[in-house]
């Protein structure tokens, strides 16, 4: 008998369950197999786990960050991983990839120590996998725990100088496609591109609106770590995070969760000079209502009514949701803003909001970076100028429509507006600039593109265009 048969086995160790990466596991599948966006997924994973006494703040924190971290460098991680494996990453099972991603997150993205990050990841895969696959998780990971971030990317990623764009792509973690468009939007040479990529990559405050009449900024800046808005004055900042749904002018629909982008372009529409009375307002793609709910408290401190419609059922009720108590005349209705059920001519304002990419919000969806494709602008394009001229059609001579994008890509905003400025002669380009008082870097205008690393905001756009005859 050898001396190795001799020796007694290890008694079999049931693998530790931790419910924190069992959760951002979770969420990371439902993103996957569904094409659910986090954002939705996360806060009900959270609750739950919130009503047993083993997960605090704390434990919800680190879960946020695993999951939302780990998608945003995904692209990154799995050049890094493809790197430590034998075989094309398209044969990695999607579940075992989910796994080292969240393990290479916290090698190379977090300060857990390698160690911890490393048995964390393979008691996880022991749970979620199986013991076998456990061993495959645990060799890829010793390996990237071999180098850090930077050396990786010194790796994998091409110079600068051989593949521009190639090398953007991996180390700052979006589909090249996405980068030759969001250069080709921004303009000028390698830092703009390098700093508006790397703020994709930061996690955005939470930004809270006070729906004018029915709730102040200042009510909001007395919850703990609020701090007023940059540029809206309606906004207030939490800088540490914090749960919205806890403040009570959030819960009564008094105030909101809106990025500050959301409501300058809001705001410029409501503040636009008109010719004429200013009484009947609408929102012809109101889902899910957050820029809804601001026009109908301005429209309310004017004496003016807003329809917001909204072409999808389930999304027409979060706009009524969002706009319940406005001490104004609103209404909402289900209808598609390509064929509307009102007549034309019937209001002074109308906001167009239209269906894009999303490339504008990439901080708070980082997920969309990787499921749009080029080939979606094709489906985008006819939709959203279909609903510019039923914007134009809709609005009274002297009214002003805003054409607003979250996507700075120039085939979804300006090649948009110059096409159907093109065919409706009785149109005129009003400058946006001035309706947002105290913004720089708006550009030479007439309309404007607001970004992340110059604002603080998601990347809308927004064209103002007064019908003249």
């Amino acid at each position: 008998m050898s001396e190795q048969s001799r020796r007694p086995r290890k008694p079999y160790r049931r693998p530790q369950k931790d419910p924190v990466r069992i959760l951002a596991f979770e969420a990371l599948r439902a993103v996957d197999e569904r094409d659910a966006y986090a954002n939705l997924v996360l806060p009900p994973l959270l609750r739950k786990a919130r009503e047993k006494d083993d997960f605090d703040g704390r434990d919800a924190a680190l879960a946020t960050e695993l999951v939302y971290g780990t998608l945003r460098r995904q692209g990154t991680y799995d050049a890094v991983i493809g790197a430590c494996i034998d075989r094309p990453l398209r044969e990695v099972d999607p579940p075992v990839l989910d796994v080292l991603s969240l393990g290479v997150h916290q090698l190379l993205g977090t300060r857990i120590p390698t160690h911890a990050a490393v048995s964390a990841s393979v008691e996880l895969a022991r749970v979620v996998l199986g013991d076998g696959r456990a061993k495959f998780v645990n060799a890829v990971l010793r390996k990237v725990a071999q180098d850090d971030l930077d050396g990786w990317l010194a790796k994998v990623a091409p110079p600068y100088d051989d593949d521009p764009e190639e090398h953007l792509a991996v180390v700052h973690s979006h589909p090249r496609w996405v980068v030759s468009a969001l250069w080709d939007s921004l303009g000028g040479g390698r830092a703009g591109i390098e700093e508006l990529l790397a703020a994709d990559n930061e996690r955005p405050e939470v930004t809270l609106v006070a729906r004018p009449g029915r709730a102040t900024a200042e009510e909001l800046l007395g919850e703990e770590a609020a701090v007023p808005g940059r540029w809206s004055p309606y906004a207030v900042r939490l800088t540490e995070g914090g749960e919205p749904g806890a403040i009570g002018a959030v819960r009564e629909a008094r105030a909101g969760v809106q990025d500050e982008g959301s409501q300058l372009v809001a705001l410029a529409l409501a503040n636009a000079p008109v010719d004429g009375p200013d009484e009947k307002w609408l929102d012809g793609c109101a889902g899910p209502g957050g820029k809804a709910a601001l026009l109908a408290a301005l429209a309310a401190e004017r004496g003016a009514a807003l329809l917001a419609s909204e072409k999808q059922p389930h999304r027409a009720g979060l706009v009524a949701k969002a706009l319940a108590g406005n001490p104004g005349p609103y209404q909402v209705i289900a209808a598609d803003g390509t064929r509307p059920p009102w007549r034309p001519g019937s209001f002074d304002r109308v906001l167009m909001d239209v269906p894009c990419t999303g490339l504008g919000a990439l901080r708070r969806r980082p997920e969309a970076r990787w499921r749009r494709r080029p080939e979606d602008l094709d489906g985008f394009g006819p939709l959203q100028r279909d609903l510019l001229r039923t914007a134009l059609d809709s609005v009274r001579v002297g009214g002003v429509v805003g054409y607003v994008t979250c996507s700075p890509h120039l085939a979804e905003t300006r090649a948009v507006v110059d096409d159907v400025l093109k065919q409706h002669p009785h149109a005129e380009l009003l400058d946006a600039r001035p309706l947002l008082p105290g913004v720089p870097d708006l550009g030479d205008g007439p309309d404007v593109q607001l970004w992340p690393h110059v604002h603080g905001t998601d990347a809308m756009y927004l064209a103002l265009i007064r019908r003249t005859a």
